[in-house]
């Protein structure tokens, strides 16, 4: 399966069963004004094709990822915080956290990650988004 992303998008890949998850995508598609982002559980096909080609564990990796054929995959925080900084003022003041160490973001991002079920539950199975949404998703 190849990706076919629009010219000068990113691809979020979310957990699609994580409330947690959900809610960020919904968050970041409201204020998404510039039209950046595309949207993909990682359970979905294209998930799994991009897990596959660039041999992601997702033992260590399983909640969220920023793709973007000209830079590759990025990961955890560093994911995070790059969406954000596409997301207009103020929340793209959240970037200015990309000069903490990546490990100290990372311990952190990855303690939400484990407890993120448990604090917001999750979903039998991924989120069917909208007509109207539809074709933000791969």
């Amino acid at each position: 399966m190849s990706i076919n992303l629009e010219k000068n998008k990113k691809l979020i890949l979310f957990d699609g069963v994580c409330n947690l998850c959900n809610a960020s995508v919904q968050f970041v598609i409201k204020n998404d004004k510039d039209d950046v982002f595309r949207y993909a559980a990682l359970q979905s096909d294209v998930g799994q094709d991009i897990l596959k080609k660039h041999k992601i564990d997702t033992k260590k990796t399983d909640s969220i990822l920023l793709y973007s054929p000209e830079k590759g995959i990025s990961y955890k925080s560093t994911a995070a915080l790059k969406i954000a900084s596409q997301l207009g003022f103020p929340r793209n003041l959240m970037s200015v956290f990309l000069i903490v160490p990546t490990f100290i973001r990372n311990w952190v991002y990855d303690y939400i990650a484990r407890n993120r079920y448990k604090w917001y539950g999750k979903k039998d199975e991924c989120m069917i988004p909208t007509k109207e949404l539809k074709s933000k998703f791969l």
